[in-house]
């Protein structure tokens, strides 16, 4: 691999393990329902927090709405997903010698990306972190794994938008 490919060749595996992640993830949370609904109904319905009474009106405690939620969220990681799964597919066609370059291949990890960060960093952290109180919460906790999640998409963030002469091609 030559010095001016490295680049280009780190997005590709970088958006390649987003994308494989955020599929098992949304593969997961559709083969196995019943595990993540339960975890969404507790954090929205706040019944494990310190259930204080100046936070306890926030609660959505309607199924319905809670199992909305729940949809989606399945439905913006499979489309995360299949976003990222593109953007795999053309970086790799970017990689070769006669291919179309690297410009759709960041836009569409630009986008995947900015999704997985607005579900994980807005939806989870913040709304459900803050808003929900899931940080008060002992078993039903998200919060570690939406970071992670969130850091891991922002890095891969930030690094396909480097500024480089190797995202043009001569």
């Amino acid at each position: 691999m030559t010095a001016e490919r490295t680049l280009p060749v780190a997005a590709t595996v970088l958006t390649a393990t987003v994308a494989v992640y955020i599929t098992l993830v949304a593969f997961g949370n559709i083969t196995d329902f019943g595990t993540n609904q339960e975890f969404v109904r507790h954090v929205l319905a706040m019944d494990t927090t310190f259930e204080d009474d100046d936070l306890m009106w926030r609660a959505v405690t309607d199924p319905a709405v809670q199992d909305a939620a729940y949809v989606l969220i399945i439905v913006w990681e499979t489309l995360a997903a299949a976003l990222l799964i593109a953007a795999t597919v053309l970086w790799v066609r970017g990689l070769g010698r006669s291919g179309p370059g690297y410009g759709a291949a960041r836009r569409a990890t630009t986008v995947g990306l900015l999704m997985l960060m607005l579900l994980f960093g807005l939806g989870f952290i913040a709304i459900g972190g803050e808003w929900f109180a899931m940080w008060q919460s002992a078993k039903w906790n998200g919060l570690q794994a939406a970071l992670r999640t969130f850091t891991l998409a922002g890095f891969v963030l930030i690094l396909i938008h480097l500024p480089s002469p190797q995202w043009h091609r001569d």
